[in-house]
């Protein structure tokens, strides 16, 4: 919660704020034991496509709203967390977890109790799904975002105890691992992101800090808990990073992209997310995958995408899921299987 991001009811994240929707995401259908045959996929998606590195594209869908879906999360039983909606005043978003096959009846719409928008931004193997939610769908301006946590059928509000908050305040967590840390960020009063890490069980916070940065959005966590997120420099560029337990920071940043921000990674070391090119109205936001070996695959778009994708979230199976702007201006959930 991986990560979408949009601000709940009002532009883009804090997450993404240099240009996701989002934002954050992290099946495949290791539910059914590997890569899910695409035979198997129902009435909820489109036909596959063929692109980059092999993998097969596959838009899945809530048709509640077939202008606006964003999946931004994946576990390795192949449930995938997401929402639809765009959050503009009568458009809120709602939250829903699907699993395989993949077909309407398999959505679970899943919704803070009493409030307004929610998004479910990612889930582990556990159980355990985040995501942030607002009570608020206001026009012109961000609505307040609170994060939670949820678990079998129970809501739990999680809220980084800063002094300076924002106004209104924003809080999201956007993934969480199989040990039951989740991560995330707030924005204080000066309108600078701070992330932190979320011990369920304890219920201790942990700030995650990268040397030289102004502003930290820490996006998803894997099972040896290294941290994937994007941060602001001191020239104002938006960079990604990871961070291991032990505080070692790698940078990944995409040649020549004006932004790279990371949202998703998996226990293979694969990272995911998305970078722009371009301005105005050259401007392109193309998927990236980030290798353990350090190079990267990119243009990592769906092939019915223009010029707009976002990567979320990876499980091990590494199938990856996010998102697309399409020809007739939605937004479409994909899901990209890896090659057999």
């Amino acid at each position: 919660m991986g990560i979408s991001y949009r601000l709940l009811g009002g532009g883009v994240a804090a997450l993404a704020a240099s240009a996701l929707a989002i934002g954050s995401l992290t099946g495949s259908a290791s539910a059914a034991g590997g890569s899910t045959a695409l035979a198997t996929l129902d009435a909820a998606t489109s036909p596959a496509a063929a692109g980059a590195a092999g993998y097969q594209f596959v838009e899945i869908g809530s048709h509640q709203d077939r202008t606006f879906n964003q999946l931004l999360g994946i576990n390795n039983r192949g449930q995938i967390a997401g929402y639809f909606g765009a959050g503009v005043p009568g458009h809120p978003n709602k939250g829903y977890e699907i699993s395989a096959p993949y077909a309407q009846n398999d959505f679970q719409h899943e919704n803070f109790p009493g409030s307004v928008q929610t998004q479910i931004t990612g889930l582990n193997d556990t159980g355990i799904e985040v995501g942030f939610f607002s009570t608020q769908n206001k026009n012109g301006n961000p609505d307040s975002n609170f994060g939670f946590w949820r678990q079998n059928g129970k809501y739990h509000e999680v809220n980084f105890p800063a002094k300076n908050n924002s106004t209104p305040p924003q809080d999201q967590l956007l993934g969480i691992n199989d040990t039951g840390t989740a991560v995330g960020f707030y924005n204080d009063n000066a309108g600078n992101s701070h992330g932190f890490a979320y011990n369920i069980a304890t219920k201790k916070f942990k700030v995650i800090t990268v040397p030289g940065a102004t502003s930290v959005t820490a996006a998803a966590i894997n099972d040896k808990g290294t941290v994937a997120g994007f941060y602001v420099n001191a020239k104002g560029n938006t960079v990604s990073f990871t961070k291991t337990h032990t505080g070692k920071v790698t940078t990944i940043a995409v040649a020549g992209a004006t932004a790279t921000s990371a949202l998703g990674l998996n226990d293979n070391g694969w990272v995911v997310g998305f970078y722009t090119t371009g301005s105005g109205n050259s401007a392109a936001t193309h998927g990236f995958v980030f290798l353990p070996n350090g190079k990267f695959i990119t243009k990592f778009d769906d092939p019915n995408g223009l010029g707009n994708t976002t990567l979320n979230g990876i499980n091990n199976e590494n199938d990856i899921v996010g998102f697309y702007g399409d020809a007739a201006g939605n937004t479409d959930g994909l899901v990209a299987f890896p090659p057999f």
